[in-house]
C-alpha cells in the first residue's frame, strides 16, 4: 500500500470545485388533447398536415436549482382546415446545475437540459395521439444546440431571445 498524507486520503472537505449538472426530477407540468372533430374526422380521407411550436424557458428555483420547461404545441390539420387533434404538453424537469458561469448555464438551460426533456415529450405526444385513435407520431429529433445559437445570433443582431 501506497502511504498518503491523511488529509489527502481523507479529504479535507475542501475539494475541487468543478462544474456539476444533476437531474432532480422530470415531469409533465401540463397537458392538453383535443380532437374538435371526433368522430366525424375518422369517417373521412383525412391527410393531415403538422404543425409544432417548440418553446422554452427556465427559471431558478433556489442556489443551483432550476427549473426548464418545454412548451410543445402541436395541431394536426387538413384540407379545408379541418383540425383532427391539438395536442399541447409542457414537459419539465428539476435539474442542480453548479460550477458553470453565466454563458455556460444559459447554454445548459436553453439547450442541454431540453435536449434531455424532449424524448419524454416525444413519448408523451405519441401516447396522446394513439389514444385519441390517431396514427402514430413520432416527432423528428430536435437539435436544441442549433436553436440556441439562433438565439444568440438574434439577439446579437438586436432581436429578442427566444428560446
Amino acid at each position: 500500500m501506497t502511504d498518503m498524507p491523511q488529509d489527502a486520503a481523507a479529504g479535507t472537505g475542501e475539494e475541487a470545485e468543478g462544474p456539476s449538472f444533476a437531474l432532480q426530477r422530470i415531469y409533465v407540468k401540463d397537458i392538453s388533447f383535443e380532437s374538435p372533430r371526433a368522430p366525424e374526422i375518422f369517417r373521412s380521407n383525412w391527410k393531415p398536415r403538422i404543425n409544432l411550436d417548440l418553446n422554452t424557458r427556465s427559471q431558478r428555483l433556489e442556489e443551483d436549482l432550476y427549473e426548464v420547461i418545454l412548451t410543445l404545441s402541436i395541431e394536426a390539420g387538413g384540407e379545408g382546415e379541418q383540425t383532427g387533434f391539438i395536442v399541447e404538453l409542457q414537459q419539465a424537469g428539476v435539474f442542480h446545475i453548479t460550477g458553470l458561469d453565466d454563458s455556460q448555464l444559459q447554454h445548459t438551460l436553453a439547450s442541454y437540459c431540453p435536449n434531455l426533456l424532449f424524448p419524454y415529450a416525444r413519448e408523451t405526444v405519441d401516447t396522446l395521439v394513439l389514444k385519441g385513435s390517431f396514427p402514430p407520431l413520432m416527432l423528428a429529433p430536435v437539435n436544441f444546440d442549433a436553436l440556441y445559437a439562433e438565439a444568440v445570433q438574434r439577439q446579437q443582431q438586436g432581436g429578442d431571445v427566444a428560446h
